[in-house]
């Protein structure tokens, strides 16, 4: 990955540092933020200043990977957080025990629909071709939720391949080493295992997640690194280059 370094131009490497200075400012106001409101919880502030964040650091990683780097036009690229229709199995309705309530959701399939998505869904060409799942951290209940959606994602739409983009990581293992190879955790190797997805992990910020050290405290802060945001930005780079035109 280092070598692919090169890759990322000076505009490039300028959008960078915004994402970083945005982050800086979030991180530092959170905390002000939520000790001075009286109307939301004060975890609420928080976690939904975090997550956020995360939304938009990959919504600027995709535009910054399609424009600035696969040097694409803009008018081919859109995300949305469009919610997806899935519906009900043919075998499950063979497997319902009352027959009154088979024959009725046999009867109403049309009604019977579930509408889920990720955080962020990127669209070239008006085609669904990445969704993103952004969070402050993830743990490994949290990733059993992520992989069940992503199956989802994948029976409705035929994507294989998910992002799942987190400030921090509390997934044990070495997520949260930064490391050129990460080997992952053994909980979270057991989980993936059980599913047909291939799930690209990206964590940003070096060390594990601890619940009593929140990084919007200033004595727990964490330093969000250039080095690491382009290693994010050529990931990103490298799911989209099959849809670049020459």
């Amino acid at each position: 990955m280092r070598y692919f370094l090169y890759l990322i131009n000076e505009t490039a490497k300028s959008k960078l540092t915004i994402i970083i200075k945005a982050y800086d400012a979030v991180m530092k106001g959170i905390q002000e933020e939520a000790l001075a409101s009286v109307d939301r919880a004060y975890g609420g502030i928080v976690r939904a200043g975090k997550g956020v964040l995360v939304e938009n650091i990959a919504t600027q990683l995709i535009d910054i990977a399609w424009n600035d780097i696969l040097d694409q036009l803009s008018s081919r690229l859109t995300m949305n957080k469009t919610k997806i229709n899935i519906g009900i199995k043919n075998e499950y309705i063979s497997k319902i025990p009352n027959e009154t309530v088979k024959k009725y959701v046999g009867d109403h399939l049309a009604d019977h629909i579930y509408k889920f998505g990720t955080d962020v869904h990127v669209f070239i060409d008006d085609k669904l071709v990445l969704p993103i799942e952004c969070k402050a951290y993830t743990e490994n209940a949290m990733l059993k939720r992520i992989l069940f959606d992503a199956s989802l994602m994948k029976e409705a739409t035929g994507i294989n391949n998910y992002f799942l983009l987190q400030l921090e990581s509390q997934l044990g293992g070495d997520y949260s080493t930064l490391n050129e190879i990460i080997y992952g955790s053994k909980p979270s190797h057991a989980i993936l295992s059980h599913v047909d997805i291939n799930l690209e992990i990206i964590t940003l910020l070096k060390g594990e997640r601890k619940v009593m050290a929140p990084i919007h405290k200033t004595e727990f802060y964490k330093e969000l690194t250039l080095f690491q945001l382009e290693r994010a930005l050529l990931k990103f780079t490298s799911a989209l280059e099959k849809y670049k035109k020459r």
